[in-house]
């Protein structure tokens, strides 16, 4: 198997229309970039446990509701429940939905989807603030790179 090399992730452009994505992404799901990019660590991980979920919230601002918030909009579910004899702690798994976003966001950035510019299918193109057009015109340059 060939190890990748800093030329070869230049080459692919795979950071170059990260910020959109992320943008997108949140605002179409209602996270905010933290705990996109914190769900995203976690499906790294595949399972994990609350202690692994502190781990990787040192890095972003702290937010004490952010686990009941995940957990309860289905973020987060429980793979295996504790019972107090044999296993002594929860054990999580990102959700179906979580798992398909971060899935989503990855064949955009390597270009095989398009950012969706219906107003059905994207929150962006419905609402006419100035951050959302801005946004607009950057979701239609995103989508007409094909360089990504």
């Amino acid at each position: 198997m060939k190890r990748l090399d800093v030329d070869d992730l230049k080459n692919l452009n795979l950071l170059k229309h990260y910020r959109i994505i992320r943008k997108w992404a949140c605002k179409n799901n209602g996270l905010n970039d933290a705990d996109l990019e914190l769900l995203i660590y976690l499906d790294c991980i595949s399972l994990f446990k609350i202690s692994d979920f502190k781990k990787g919230s040192y890095s972003y601002s702290w937010n004490k509701k952010r686990w009941n918030k995940l957990i309860k909009e289905e973020w987060i579910n429980v793979w295996r429940k504790r019972n107090r004899t044999t296993q002594k702690y929860n054990i999580y798994k990102t959700s179906f939905k979580c798992r398909r976003l971060i899935n989503k966001i990855y064949k955009i950035m390597l270009g095989h989807e398009d950012i969706p510019t219906s107003e059905r299918r994207n929150i962006i193109m419905r609402k006419n603030t100035y951050s959302n057009k801005v946004l607009r015109t950057s979701i239609y340059n995103v989508n007409t790179d094909k360089n990504r």
